[in-house]
């Protein structure tokens, strides 16, 4: 639609256009303003924890600004304050804590404002399983996933046991020592079984082999 307006004698007009800077100005705030809500929301609800860093800004006095790490006891550290609590707090009652820290060197509350700059990395979680590996005269022979804690018997029985052409007095166990030679542990799994023997099975770890050798004739 174009408005027309009379200018003077000459009867001129002006076409007034739509300000279309406005209106792209009014959609994108449409758009940020429930995304920044949406992000102040999260970080409102997040537990502060130790690697995390923290942006502080105090409206009043801009050389209080600046990032925090929050060291591994939990705290950060922050001019005119020292040492302040912050591990499995949230930024409001960081912010809080802080405007309550400030008051005494302000004729006034100051503003504060507290964000979190960046979250600490996470380690990866450890594997609950690993893989080991079942040759010789065994039900199953190959690889075999086995949980953390596992032992020697407990992964033989996983795998089927030993056949009935396995040397159950010799069974082997290779593993890769620190400086990568082979060390090769024996144990008599029939006096175990038969409860001649107490002896304790080591739990098993990642890469170790488990040897079933065949049975001589008359063992």
């Amino acid at each position: 639609m174009r408005l027309k307006f009379p200018l003077g004698r000459r009867g001129r007009t002006y076409q007034r256009k739509p300000d279309m800077q406005r209106f792209i100005a009014l959609i994108v705030s449409l758009l940020v303003l429930p995304l920044a809500a949406s992000q102040a929301q999260a970080q409102s609800s997040y537990k502060i924890k130790a690697g995390d860093v923290l942006r502080i800004e105090v409206l009043e006095d801009s050389s209080l600004n600046g990032e925090s790490i929050v060291l591994p006891d939990g705290r950060v550290s922050v001019p005119l304050v020292g040492t302040v609590p912050v591990s499995g707090r949230n930024v409001d009652d960081v912010r809080a804590d802080l405007v309550a820290r400030l008051r005494p060197n302000f004729a006034s509350d100051p503003t504060v404002y507290v964000s979190l700059s960046s979250v600490a990395t996470r380690e990866p979680a450890t594997p609950r399983t690993f893989t080991i590996y079942m040759l010789g005269e065994v039900a199953t022979p190959g690889t075999l996933e086995v949980e953390r804690g596992t032992t020697f018997l407990q992964a033989l029985a996983q795998g089927g046991g030993v056949t009935r052409f396995g040397a159950t007095k010799r069974l082997q166990l290779r593993r890769a020592g620190s400086d990568g030679r082979m060390q090769v542990y024996t144990f008599n799994v029939k006096a175990i079984m038969d409860g001649k023997s107490s002896l304790n099975t080591p739990v098993l770890r990642e890469g170790d082999v488990i040897i079933v050798p065949q049975r001589r004739l008359f063992e």
